[in-house]
């Protein structure tokens, strides 16, 4: 009777023990698979990624400063009063002009500029002229889009989303910002998905080359997802502690019926 116990245990440990390798193997597609359709190699990438200037957009937010006069966009002679003062206090210390839906900005003393599908640079130029004309002398206007941003994931020291400041902000920058890459990660596979007009696409980067650091497609753009996986080291870890976390039981299972057995026979 102790005997077919015995031995309906050992079937049951066998079962688990498969269940386990197959429940690890998926476990690991699962958490490698992120990302893989319409996969661009990085050997392939030189010379293909249209990395043309971000045009302004609906709902973007433009920073609009005078360098003229660091404090203001108008200078108070322009404006009116403390309300000119309040208006002026508050872009000092980085009032945001959202871009309505029809592509203009409402700015002090100007009204509604239109500026969408401009560049920054474009937007810069255009508004300066406007300001140029009646408003201000000789003005020196800078435009930054403070709304842009990237989401970096996996094997980073601090995930999360990350502003992009620069006109051409590079993956290694926002990897340094993100707090650089952990012990577990695999440099030869950090991931960029970019939307296109065709749909998403998935670039494979290679750290460990040098010529990585010159390509195009680093150059991030908008809503970029980054994604660092694992080496297989880690990976190898990962599976050893899931098999042991699930024979935990089977061996709790396994000592108690040798204890019984031993017991039995005394």
């Amino acid at each position: 009777m102790i005997r077919r116990a015995i031995l309906s245990i050992n079937r049951v440990l066998l079962g688990l023990s498969i269940l386990s390798a197959l429940f690890c193997a998926c476990s690991y597609k699962q958490n490698q698979v992120l990302f893989e359709g319409n996969t661009v190699k990085n050997d392939s990438l030189s010379g293909r990624v249209n990395t043309v200037d971000y045009k302004i957009q609906p709902q973007d937010i433009l920073q609009v400063r005078n360098l003229q006069n660091m404090k203001y966009i108008v200078d108070d002679a322009a404006g009116s009063g403390s309300t000119a003062q309040a208006t002026a206090a508050e872009t000092a210390a980085g009032q945001g002009y959202q871009v309505q839906r029809n592509g203009t900005v409402a700015l002090p003393m100007l009204g509604r500029v239109s500026v969408g599908g401009l560049t920054r640079e474009e937007a810069a130029a255009k508004i300066e002229t406007l300001y140029r004309k009646s408003i201000i002398k000789d003005p020196i206007i800078e435009v930054k889009l403070i709304n842009l941003k990237v989401t970096v994931f996996g094997e980073v020291r601090s995930p999360g989303n990350y502003q992009l400041v620069n006109d051409r902000t590079s993956l290694v920058e926002i990897l340094g910002q993100a707090g650089g890459l952990t012990d577990k990660a695999n440099e030869q596979q950090i991931k960029i998905v970019r939307g296109s007009n065709t749909g998403p696409q998935t670039y494979v980067i290679n750290l460990r080359e040098v010529s990585s650091l010159t390509n195009p497609v680093t150059v991030l753009q908008n809503h970029d997802i980054i994604y660092v996986g694992q080496n297989k080291r880690a990976i190898r870890n990962d599976k050893l502690q899931n098999i042991t976390t699930l024979m935990q039981p089977a061996l709790l299972l396994m000592n108690t019926a040798l204890i019984i057995y031993t017991l039995s026979n005394k």
